[in-house]
């Protein structure tokens, strides 16, 4: 399976209880990959639009586009 497909299904088994996640946990999913590696492939896949990034102004968080609370409030589409 490649990279993007088990972050995207990583997202979806979680969506229920959340929609933004720390870098940490996508680190997590390729014990064997460095930091650099999987920040190629969430980049990619922010390019791509399909995650969006969420910063707190002290932490920067990934979720799926368009989901949750967060970009409902903030007028994002």
């Amino acid at each position: 399976m490649a990279e993007k497909d088990v972050i995207l299904e990583f997202l979806a088994s979680k969506s229920a209880v959340k929609s933004k996640f720390y870098f940490k946990d996508f680190s997590d999913l390729f014990p064997e990959k460095g930091p650099r590696e999987v920040k190629k492939v969430l980049t990619q896949l922010v390019k791509d639009e399909v995650l969006e990034f969420w910063s707190s102004g002290s932490t920067t968080m990934y979720g799926l586009k368009g989901a949750g609370k967060q970009s409902h409030t903030e007028g994002e589409d």
